[in-house]
């Protein structure tokens, strides 16, 4: 069999990532693209660069929102604290940066609404309720993105080592096909 998988329901590609084909008989390979060898060769590492490009891409949106699960986290905190002041009828003081370097003190008394930064410099006043579920949702969204993101890198590793192995079966196949036809020409001669 040519390029068969080890299973037998073969995935194609997942969230636009091809999938690399594992390659058992290298003569059948070639002939089937209709490649010579150091043209399948420069086609597998031109597909090995593109696997690396998407996951230097996968690995920068893994770390953007590993950072941003703990700030809606602390968010979601926060929200929960003003409201048990307010319930227990007690003010906040909290300490923040004014700018760096430079803190101011406040006391956060009875409050029914706060700010929240959506992004692209445009924040929100929302009721504490609203807040909770927004950044309860945002949570979820976010948790539920980095799975996903998490699953595409292990599938995208997977598809780097099928075509370095299938890399490295194409040049030793060259090889060994080398070594046959300089022992034929030694005998003819």
């Amino acid at each position: 069999m040519a390029s068969a998988s080890s299973s037998s329901s073969e995935v194609t590609e997942r969230r636009g990532i091809p999938a690399a084909a594992f390659v058992e008989d290298v003569q059948t390979y070639l002939t089937q693209l209709g490649l010579d060898v150091n043209s399948a060769l420069a086609f597998l590492q031109e597909r090995l660069q593109q696997y690396r490009l998407v996951e230097m891409k996968l690995l920068a949106q893994q770390r953007e929102l590993q950072a941003k699960i703990p700030d809606i986290e602390k968010c979601l905190d926060i929200v929960a604290t003003l409201q048990a002041k307010k319930s227990a009828g007690e003010a906040l003081i909290a300490d923040f940066e004014v700018s760096e370097g430079i803190y101011s003190r406040a006391c956060i008394e009875d409050t029914d609404s706060v700010c929240l930064w959506l992004g692209a410099n445009v924040m929100l006043e929302y009721s504490c309720d609203e807040a909770t579920d927004l950044l309860q949702k945002n949570l979820e969204n976010a948790r539920a993105s980095l799975e996903v993101l998490v699953a595409d890198l292990q599938f995208l590793r997977d598809q780097v080592t099928i075509t370095q192995v299938t890399i490295a079966r194409v040049y030793n196949w060259d090889v060994h096909q080398r070594r046959i036809r300089q022992a034929v020409a030694t005998e003819d001669s």
